[in-house]
């Protein structure tokens, strides 16, 4: 990544967030009026859904905003992880507001009440799919050039809210003609289980970040075959990877020619360095010269 080109996805970044801060308040406020109207469960689940993804985008603009902020001396890595930080609350968010709709669902199988005014849920549902389904085709832009953690994790929710839309449009026509009532709080009940099933997923990547976990298998294996691929790399070792925010880190080991000058060895690093950076935008890439064939001493890893 360029210096020009990284205010840039940095910009694109925040823009994202303020999109899915503005669309998550035109939803809630669409969401409430028609279950006040309506009375639905599972109208009530989608309105609980989006007030925690207006929350969740917040929370995502903090902690954007916090990430791109530059290393400084107590910070010498960065602030990239704010992002799994922010991932963390959001699927404490979604967790919660799922158990309660569970409830909700459960109270109304008891004691089952009809839905009113279903016309006006298809309407403010048919709405909701329009607005959300812009944002996540700019999202799914954003993630694809800038691999930010935290707007994927945001992306997620409102994913998850086109399928949670359409069962709650299939929930108000069961109503209207067949005036099934207990399809709705089953409905607000699935809907609330695949919430927690995108918790998990949120949840899960966080922890990988912030436990800093290497890059995928076929990643390594890039990084190794672009080391490999300049005639003086004799081999390599020590790769180690991981990824704060949108910033990756990857540090080895390169096993050059013993006999070979410092500087040029250095030179070679360099290059393999910007072969590596040009294939990874963003990395920081940190290079160890040892002589070939030396054998030391390296702490074992599990």
């Amino acid at each position: 990544m360029t210096g020009a080109a990284r205010p840039e996805l940095q910009r694109l970044t925040r823009l994202a967030t303020y999109a899915s801060v503005g669309v998550a308040s035109v939803l809630i406020v669409a969401k409430l009026m028609a279950w006040s109207m309506t009375g639905s469960v599972a109208m009530l689940s989608t309105l609980v859904d989006s007030m925690l993804d207006g929350l969740a985008s917040l929370v995502t603009l903090v902690a954007v905003r916090h990430a791109q902020m530059p290393a400084d001396r107590e910070h010498r890595f960065g602030h990239g992880k704010a992002e799994a930080l922010a991932a963390l609350a959001q699927a404490a968010f979604v967790a919660g507001s799922a158990i309660v709709v569970v409830f909700h669902a459960a109270t109304r199988l008891v004691q089952p009440v009809p839905m009113a005014a279903t016309d006006i849920g298809i309407a403010v549902m048919v709405g909701s799919i329009a607005l959300t389904l812009g944002l996540v085709i700019f999202q799914h832009y954003v993630v694809r050039r800038t691999n930010s953690m935290a707007i994927s994790a945001d992306s997620l929710h409102y994913r998850g809210d086109l399928l949670i839309n359409l069962a709650v449009i299939a929930s108000f026509v069961a109503a209207s003609f067949w005036q099934a009532a207990y399809l709705d709080p089953l409905t607000g009940a699935a809907i609330a289980f695949y919430l927690l099933f995108g918790a998990w997923r949120i949840l899960r990547g966080a922890l990988d970040m912030l436990m800093d976990r290497e890059l995928p298998d076929s990643d390594r294996a890039r990084i190794r075959a672009l080391a490999m691929e300049h005639d003086a790399v004799s081999d390599l070792h020590d790769l180690r990877t991981r990824r704060s925010g949108a910033d990756v880190f990857i540090q080895m080991h390169l096993e050059l020619d013993g006999g070979m000058a410092l500087s040029q060895a250095h030179l070679i690093a360099d290059q393999v360095e910007a072969k590596i950076k040009a294939a990874f935008a963003g990395a920081e890439v940190l290079i160890h010269q040892d002589p070939a064939g030396l054998e030391e001493a390296h702490r074992p890893l599990g």
